[in-house]
């Protein structure tokens, strides 16, 4: 997976799927615009909801999520997946709060 700073991130984010790995209630509590909720936990039986012919931008708290969500998306066939560097935590973009 390549890492994107916010701004790479923020360039093409409306083309993308974008996935929060995080758990539903730090997703709740704020996430970044255009979100998915797939929690890590989840991952492993979800992830067949991401379609492999669009890119997917992931991410969580930090990146340490992140990367283990990718590597289960490339050993199933995902060819574009991209991490936000330093996650939601270094976002400066828009975030949505609630639902």
């Amino acid at each position: 997976a390549k890492v994107l700073t916010s701004d790479e991130f923020r360039v093409n984010m409306r083309k993308v799927q974008i996935i929060d790995v995080r758990e539903s209630a730090e997703f709740e509590a704020g996430h970044i615009l255009g979100a998915r909720n797939i929690p890590f936990t989840q991952f492993k039986e979800r992830y067949l909801e991401i379609r492999k012919d669009q890119p997917v931008y992931l991410y969580d708290q930090r990146t340490s999520l992140s990367g283990r969500a990718a590597g289960i998306l490339k050993k199933n066939g995902h060819t574009e997946i991209y991490i936000l560097k330093g996650g939601y935590d270094d976002w400066d973009g828009k975030i949505k709060k609630g639902r």
